[in-house]
């Protein structure tokens, strides 16, 4: 059968996906650092392998044949959908040469080093000929896939279908809008008590702390574990093998705390994929050539924040919560209140740093990068002029003069992959967090159980309307399934309006 066939290769490429996203974990977890130069070179033949096959002869005569075969399905079809995704990927990567991909993702293997010890030194200059060279990479990219009216809009694509420059601009002008004013706002409030969250917390007690909180909103450990590294991530390896990561400041615990359940939240999603799909397109981002099961990295941000923030940073879950926290901690939380417990993780006080970022600047910082990257892209900024403009920026948003680099524009692993264009996933999945809580608290059932520290139900309406699908439906496909609309900002805005608005007094 033409259409077996075509799903058998399809399973292939997923385990060779797969085989490179387990040297990738290795590398950013256990790798000693001088695996570093080797290591990218094996990531570059895997991905380059992939692509071979996806795109071999035998390959598109198979879909040729599959095309034919599922012809008079309804066009909704699991099988049609998945044989259309097929033949969306092989076109996006003929247009693109092998040795292009080659030198992508070796660089990116390579650039994830050097930026570690830039970052650790503090040095941008020791980064910058890397992020040189990233740049021209992805601006080869952008103009070998195409794009009608900018090169970001061809990088997006790779992680957000459909994102462009002309739709993002008004949703950051709305959020701008319904954001700026209560941040500059509570900047005349009292601060909240926060001398607790710097004593001493031992790691091994924040990653088994942050462990249990990860169970807690249904991180399943037997297909999964928690391990340390520099920056926070998600990987999974099939459904059931699901690995998340957090890091750790003795004197900063919310760090590991809220770095836990934000990667809990993007394994739920690939935890919950239909198991139907396991090595299928549906399971397998073809145009990404990434073993994963979210239809788009937004939509993948939306459980991780949804989890992280609407839940994980809700007074309701510390009035059920916090005596575990105690029991884990009574020497550092023994004289501290709930209450003080809550207003203090929800302190809204611009910072440098995107990933320890409050809630309501958080989306300040993805606004200030995506402006940055767009013109490294369409070459009105140059690297070499980077570090002036980064800092301009967080002058403009956030109010703060930035002391170095590793506090600004070295603090974030994406660049030194060579993901240009993803940031604005972060906000998109902010958004579509925002309208889903929004729709399913509206269940009283899923209410009530938020109340009682039961988040059975709620996991089961986002299993049932965003994970099982896979990359079924597309980002707003599925909004429109959950919600009856496409993404809407305005969900988001009120929840953090109404949320600071009590926590401040405003």
């Amino acid at each position: 059968m033409s259409y077996g066939a075509l799903l058998e290769t399809m399973g292939q490429v997923n385990d060779v996906l797969n085989a490179k996203s387990v040297l990738s974990w290795d590398a950013r977890t256990m790798m000693p650092p001088g695996g570093a130069v080797t290591r990218a070179k094996q990531l570059a033949t895997l991905a380059v392998i992939a692509r071979d096959l996806l795109v071999a002869d035998s390959t598109r005569s198979q879909l040729d044949a599959a095309e034919a075969e599922v012809a008079s399905m309804e066009s909704d079809s699991i099988e049609r959908t998945m044989v259309a995704q097929v033949r969306e990927a092989i076109d996006y990567h003929l247009r693109i040469p092998a040795k292009l991909l080659h030198r992508r993702t070796e660089l990116g293997s390579t650039g994830q080093t050097v930026w570690q010890t830039a970052r650790a030194n503090s040095d941008f200059a020791a980064f910058a000929p890397i992020l040189e060279q990233t740049v021209a990479l992805n601006r080869e990219m952008a103009d070998v896939i195409g794009y009608a009216d900018h090169p970001y809009d061809a990088l997006m694509h790779r992680f957000e279908p459909g994102e462009t420059v002309a739709s993002l601009t008004p949703l950051f002008a709305r959020l701008k809008e319904g954001l700026l004013p209560i941040v500059r706002a509570i900047a005349d409030r009292p601060e909240p008590r926060m001398d607790f969250l710097t004593r001493a917390y031992p790691e091994d007690q924040q990653l088994a702390f942050g462990r249990l909180m990860a169970q807690k909103v249904g991180y399943d450990l037997n297909r999964g574990r928690v391990d340390k590294t520099v920056h926070p991530f998600e990987v999974s390896f099939t459904r059931n093998d699901v690995r998340i990561t957090t890091r750790f400041n003795k004197n900063h615990m919310p760090m590991s705390l809220f770095g836990a359940m934000h990667e809990a939240g993007h394994a739920l999603y690939e935890q919950g994929v239909d198991d139907a799909y396991t090595r299928t397109p549906l399971a397998t981002d073809l145009i990404g050539l990434y073993a994963v099961g979210g239809v788009s990295f937004g939509a993948h941000e939306s459980q991780s924040r949804l989890w992280e923030n609407h839940v994980g940073r809700a007074r309701a879950f510390w009035d059920i919560h916090f005596k575990d926290a105690q029991e884990f901690y009574p020497e550092q939380l023994g004289d501290v209140s709930v209450d003080e417990f809550y207003r203090a993780i929800n302190r809204c006080k611009p910072g440098f740093i995107r990933v320890e970022s409050d809630e309501l600047t958080y989306d300040f910082h993805i606004m200030l990068r995506v402006e940055l990257e767009r013109q490294l892209v369409d070459g009105s900024l140059k690297v070499k002029d980077l570090p002036e403009a980064w800092n301009a920026c967080v002058k403009a948003y956030l109010g703060l003069d930035v002391p170095n680099d590793a506090q600004g524009l070295l603090q974030d692993v994406h660049w030194s992959s060579g993901q240009i264009g993803t940031f604005c996933n972060y906000t998109i999945g902010n958004v579509m967090a925002g309208q889903l809580f929004e729709t399913a608290k509206s269940d009283p059932v899923i209410a009530a159980g938020l109340e009682a520290g039961n988040y059975e139900a709620l996991r089961g309406y986002m299993a049932e309307n965003i994970h099982q699908h896979g990359r079924r439906y597309s980002r707003d496909e599925l909004l429109i399934r959950a919600t009856g609309r496409a993404l809407d900002p305005e969900p988001y805005v009120a929840y953090l309006t109404k949320k600071y608005t009590e926590l401040y007094a405003l």
